[in-house]
């Protein structure tokens, strides 16, 4: 059979797929032992996981981005769940960051805005997870800073501020929320969840991984796996088996 007609005899196979959508914290996330790598491993032969991390960005550019990586022409339709992960950047301290920095009340009405937006696209509440910035370790973070030659321009008590008004976000939209910030910290020594004092460690990647995972598995734990297993392929007439 030519590929153009077995083609023409299939149904285009569409895999479902999960959106992380978020700054550097999202875009590592599939370096060896990220949380986004983990959440693709889980989810092989069921559904895609797509990384659309942007390093360094905040709300107020995501709100922009948002509705250029998804529409009801591309992709909402198959789109089983999306996380919001955004905060890092923005809890910036205006004075000594001002490029990101976004005041409290704008990221707040910014993820608000990116719900709503989600949601005129029919992605619904109930597939959407806000995750909170993680605490920051501010002696680590300041060394990073410093390399720099800049001050330390973040503070976990501000960061704290912006997991809060996340986490309100969530309640007043009707989403699920992964609190990162005050999970972390139940830990007293949540230090050894950051890399660099911000940055995800190899530990706090595996932490953030179960966490979501706890929240998306029972989303998910219905897809089927798409395609038989090998060794229930007819091999004497493939096609009634894939087509």
């Amino acid at each position: 059979m030519a590929l153009a007609e077995a083609g023409a005899g299939g149904r285009l196979l569409l895999w479902p797929r999960v959106l992380l959508f978020g700054d550097s914290i999202t875009e590592f996330s599939f370096q060896e032992n990220g949380w986004g790598a983990s959440l693709a491993e889980r989810l092989v032969r069921k559904c895609d996981v797509v990384n659309r991390g942007l390093s360094g960005y905040n709300t107020r550019w995501a709100k922009l981005i948002l509705p250029r990586l998804i529409s009801k022409s591309t992709g909402a339709e198959s789109t089983v769940a999306v996380t919001i992960f955004f905060g890092a950047n923005d809890s910036s301290l205006k004075d000594l960051n001002p490029k990101q920095h976004v005041p409290l009340e704008e990221y707040a009405a910014n993820l608000k805005s990116m719900i709503q937006y989600l949601k005129s696209v029919d992605i619904t509440e109930d597939r959407i997870i806000l995750i909170t910035p993680p605490p920051l370790q501010e002696s680590a973070w300041e060394k990073e800073c410093l390399a720099k030659g800049d001050k330390l321009n973040r503070r976990n008590a501000t960061t704290g501020e912006y997991a809060q008004a996340c986490v309100q976000v969530a309640r007043d939209c009707g989403t699920d929320v992964l609190d990162l910030w005050t999970l972390m910290q139940k830990n007293q020594d949540f230090s050894s969840y950051l890399s660099d004092g911000l940055h995800l460690s190899t530990k706090g990647n595996s932490f953030l991984a179960a966490q979501l995972w706890s929240r998306l598995e029972k989303k998910l734990s219905a897809l089927p796996s798409l395609l038989p297993y090998w060794r229930d392929v007819d091999h004497t007439n493939p096609e009634a088996s894939l087509l």
